[in-house]
């Protein structure tokens, strides 16, 4: 029960997080071994401060963090990052949310930046920093679905936990953990940007996924055009793979029958019987099929 209702308060997202806490006012500290596993919120030395190794967001321009510099030189940190006791450093915090923030923060030249401190294990740790990427949409596809990986093989959750902690539909969790199955290439270009979650999506049941991520990214194609191509290949795909199945009686049958009244012949074998079809390319043509049958 308890595990529960802890992932229900999880599932607040960011604001479970901080919305607690009683704002303490802000002062500045350096860590020591008493005051680290303390709760609140105060300024810290920027190097006393380490990143989380488990953090599920891999992938920092240096566009985006040079812009969030500036904006942390001219407004300063609006938002404190999220850190705990640092399991590995004593005397040291680790960060939960908010390496962005702090990674700027470096590039602004800043000496110490609020932070709001939580003492919590590795999996609540993990849960809340997934949480607050997603809800800002800070992680690339992959990087989603690796985190949702790394929580079931973890700790054990299901989809549907997933989808009630993270605040997403079951399907959303499903579908992300499927582009972990694409190949490295396009995951790649997921991370990259040059496909977007739906263009991949759109992959994922292709024969060569590579091929077609390629041309959508050459044609600039819209994820409307990329499932009709998509959805063409397949069943080409499923034509063909029909077609193949046939066994060597089944195909000599066909081509005597199509010898026969000179037109194409298909059979299909089922559980109890299966299907004839006669493949006419005139109206002339089916009169004579008629005629033939009715004779």
């Amino acid at each position: 029960m308890r595990e529960d209702q802890s992932k229900l308060r999880l599932g607040r997202g960011l604001a479970a997080l901080i919305g607690d806490i009683d704002r303490t006012p802000v002062t500045t500290s350096t860590p020591t071994s008493n005051d680290a596993a303390g709760v609140g919120e105060r300024l810290v030395p920027i190097e006393y401060i380490v990143r989380n190794p488990r953090n599920p967001r891999r992938n920092f321009t240096e566009a985006e963090l040079d812009d969030l510099a500036q904006s942390i030189r001219e407004h300063g940190i609006v938002q404190p990052v999220v850190v705990r006791p640092s399991p590995d450093h004593p005397n040291r915090f680790q960060l939960i949310a908010g390496e962005r923030r702090w990674r700027a923060a470096q590039r602004a030249n800043l000496l110490e930046i609020p932070v709001i401190i939580r003492d919590v294990d590795d999996r609540t740790a993990l849960e809340l920093a997934i949480i607050e990427n997603v809800q800002r949409s800070d992680l690339n596809p992959i990087e989603e679905g690796a985190g949702y990986q790394q929580l079931i093989d973890e700790y054990g959750y299901t989809q549907a936990d997933l989808g009630h902690i993270i605040g997403k539909s079951r399907s959303h969790v499903a579908n992300t953990l499927r582009l972990l199955k694409l190949p490295a290439k396009v995951q790649q270009y997921l991370n990259e940007g040059a496909l977007s979650a739906g263009h991949a999506r759109c992959l994922i049941t292709v024969a060569d996924p590579l091929t077609l991520a390629e041309k959508i990214i050459s044609e600039g194609l819209s994820v409307r055009q990329a499932e009709s191509l998509a959805n063409g290949r397949q069943a080409n795909k499923n034509h063909k793979r029909t077609t193949s199945d046939k066994d060597a009686d089944t195909k000599s049958l066909e081509k005597l029958l199509a010898d026969v009244i000179g037109m194409k012949v298909a059979i299909k074998h089922g559980k109890n019987g299966g299907d004839l079809k006669i493949h006419y390319s005139s109206l002339e043509q089916l009169d004579d099929i008629c005629r033939r049958l009715q004779s």
